[in-house]
């Protein structure tokens, strides 16, 4: 008698059994693929660049001015000027190892190929943290732009937090082309807003403003450094804020059209963007409203311009600069956990995608924890435990970047890095620096993502590590590089 051919396996038994990291190519890795895959060629280099200035133009409305009570403008100013030849020499980085490795997972894609999986594990995870925790801080400052403006009656924040989640997350279910065009309207409007702001700070500006803030009898304290020299690596968090999560660009990389070429080129133009956006909210909100007063003020652009028609106006787009950094951001830790769950160092139902090819329960389940965070209302903290997961993030890329100059020189780079592991060494010791400076403004919260790091790493080790998904694009550019370097070495 024949034997039946055996059955194909279920959907649910493919993911339970799922590859196992041998590399075979079964049917049950090409299902399992196939179930976790993103809709490509969806955006090119502007909406990228849309993308990253989305990403960030929240920091511009609210949170930053938190630095003015740890430094003074003087403190802030010198701690900006610093963040920000970091991020543009990671920036300048990133963009050559996402032209040499484009996959949505990013950061942790290059870390993966550069560190192997426990550099991998650790950069995604850390990439996880600041992405998941940033939104909800984000919420609180939608909340307090909200409550300014006396919407709805509303007076109490997690009304505005809880809307905020559903209705985003609603909108990314519905697929990654609507919301990446939609994040892009709204970020027009947000650089409106600050244009807007800028004409009608110019007016009230004076230099006396910026130095309002009394000197403390720290070392070096002076009018123009009231928090001394120390207070200047104290605003390093809030500096950050700038500019933070400008580095998710390269998560859009399987879904945008010719990454190779286009993910550079958008990162580097939203930099740019944000260069000069960081540069007039720095001067021109305590130049209006005084350093002293929007140290503590939860819609600064806003009580810098007093009660006028403007300001109104400002409240009401400020509010979508908010919007637009908390929307693009749910798309940016959906990816880095789509990734790390398809790759296997993460629940693998985690990567599942609809019929609109968006990752569910990667968008829904982070979503739940800071809709949980948000409830604290503590925008300050909120911002920076999310610096934490961003700084340690910088540090293993910036390594990863050195790594594979000098082990993979002949790697091909579309897009190479000016100055090369000059350009990316320098942000290293930077972000090293920016690690550290999380501890000096609130030591709690920073032990506490250090704590929620550890134990991503203990499941790691304990488990994850044995279940990696051979078949996954990164474990299969890893794979690449090992099959090459025994090669070279026979």
């Amino acid at each position: 008698m024949v034997a039946s051919p055996p059955e194909s396996p279920t959907p649910a038994a493919a993911d339970a059994a799922g590859p196992t990291g041998t590399g075979t190519g079964t049917t049950e890795s090409g299902d399992y693929l196939a179930r976790r895959s993103l809709r490509t060629g969806t955006a090119g280099w502007v909406l990228l660049a849309g993308l990253g200035v989305s990403y960030v133009i929240s920091g511009d409305y609210s949170g930053w001015n938190f630095g003015l009570a740890e430094g003074g403008f003087g403190g802030l100013l010198i701690a900006t000027v610093v963040i920000a030849g970091m991020y543009l020499a990671m920036v300048l980085g990133m963009a050559e190892m996402s032209s040499a490795l484009p996959a949505a997972g990013g950061g942790y894609t290059f870390a993966r190929r550069a560190l192997g999986p426990w550099g991998g594990f650790a950069t995604g995870t850390a990439i996880l943290l600041e992405y998941a925790i940033a939104p909800a801080a984000i919420a609180t400052f939608i909340g307090a732009y909200v409550q300014s403006l006396g919407l709805f009656g509303i007076t109490d924040g997690w009304w505005v937090y809880l809307a905020a989640y559903a209705v985003f997350i609603g909108i990314h279910l519905a697929g990654v082309g609507e919301a990446l065009k939609l994040m892009f309207v709204i970020t027009a409007i947000a650089v409106i807003g600050l244009i807007v702001f800028a004409v009608a700070a110019v007016g009230l500006f004076d230099a006396a403003n910026l130095t309002d803030i009394a000197p403390t009898d720290a070392a070096g304290a002076s009018s123009f450094l009231p928090f001394g020299y120390l207070g200047i690596w104290s605003a390093v968090p809030f500096a950050i804020w700038f500019f933070l999560a400008v580095e998710g660009v390269p998560l859009a990389a399987e879904e945008a059209a010719e990454p190779a070429r286009n993910v550079p080129r958008g990162i580097i133009a939203a930099m740019g963007v944000l260069l000069v956006s960081a540069a007039t909210v720095l001067l021109l909100v305590p130049g209006a409203g005084g350093a002293a007063a929007m140290s503590a003020s939860g819609n600064p652009l806003v009580e810098a311009l007093g009660g006028s028609a403007v300001a109104t106006v400002v409240n009401y787009i400020g509010l979508a600069g908010l919007i637009a950094s908390f929307f693009s951001i749910i798309y940016a830790y959906s990816r880095q956990l789509f990734a790390l769950s398809r790759a296997g160092y993460l629940p693998r139902s985690l990567s599942v995608t609809n019929h609109r090819k968006a990752p569910m329960l990667a968008l829904v389940v982070p979503g739940l924890i800071g809709f949980a965070l948000s409830l604290t209302g503590q925008g300050a903290m909120l911002l920076n435990m999310a610096v934490f997961g961003a700084a340690v993030s910088y540090v293993l890329m910036m390594i990863s970047h050195i790594v594979l100059r000098v082990r993979e020189p002949g790697m091909p780079r579309p897009y190479r890095t000016p100055g090369g592991v000059v350009t990316t060494g320098f942000a290293l010791v930077v972000a090293v620096f920016a690690v550290v400076a999380t501890f000096l403004v609130d030591s709690t919260a920073a032990l506490w993502c250090l704590g929620v790091f550890a134990a991503f790493m203990a499941y790691f080790g304990l488990y994850s590590r044995r279940h990696l998904v051979a078949h996954s694009p990164d474990e299969e550019f890893a794979a690449l590089a090992a099959a090459e370097s025994e090669l070279t070495e026979r």
